[in-house]
């Protein structure tokens, strides 16, 4: 039971994030008006300790950002489910789950609330429900994910290890 899980489910999650992820750029890649009050609201806010700009049209947090950050996760999340680079998967998942993160907060912690757009809290809903798929599926990707951190590591970090053991000298202690 737990095989067939573990091999249906990447898919599952995948598909439903990337549909939902992609859904949600039409609104904000045409700066609809539910996307301008959300946005509108949080730059509001922002502004209130000195942060204004940070969620408008051009600033760090935009629709647009935010929006690409969704068009990048989904792709890969699609193209991870490709027999062979299951570690795009993890990607994808964990810039899903970053963005989601942003997200449940945002909703959380200001102003904005639960229920921006008088929806009955379903874009917090789908939010919560994309990051929680999203953590499952890093789970369910674990191998790859310690993959990708130990790949990055030996590209960034000089690794002792290719270094003979016997070639390294070190001063005896003399305090």
């Amino acid at each position: 039971m737990f095989a067939q899980f573990k091999r249906y489910a990447p898919m599952a999650i995948s598909v439903f994030a990337a549909a939902v992820f992609l859904d949600s750029l039409r609104y904000k890649f045409t700066d609809h008006p539910n996307t301008q009050e959300i946005f509108g609201r949080l730059d509001g806010w922002a502004g209130s300790f000195g942060a204004a700009g940070l969620f408008a049209h051009t600033g760090l947090f935009s629709q647009y950002v935010i929006g690409t950050a969704e068009l990048f996760a989904s792709t890969l999340l699609l193209i991870g489910l490709i027999p062979g680079l299951a570690r795009l998967n993890a990607v994808g998942a964990a810039i899903g789950v970053a963005v989601m993160t942003g997200a449940v907060s945002f909703h959380l912690f200001t102003p904005l609330g639960i229920d921006p757009n008088n929806d009955g809290g379903g874009l917090f809903a789908a939010a919560c429900t994309i990051w929680i798929t999203s953590i499952v599926l890093l789970i369910i990707r674990r191998n790859e994910v310690r993959g990708l951190l130990s790949d990055i590591a030996r590209a960034l970090v000089p690794a002792m290890s290719r270094i003979p053991h016997n070639t390294i000298r070190t001063a005896p202690f003399s305090g």
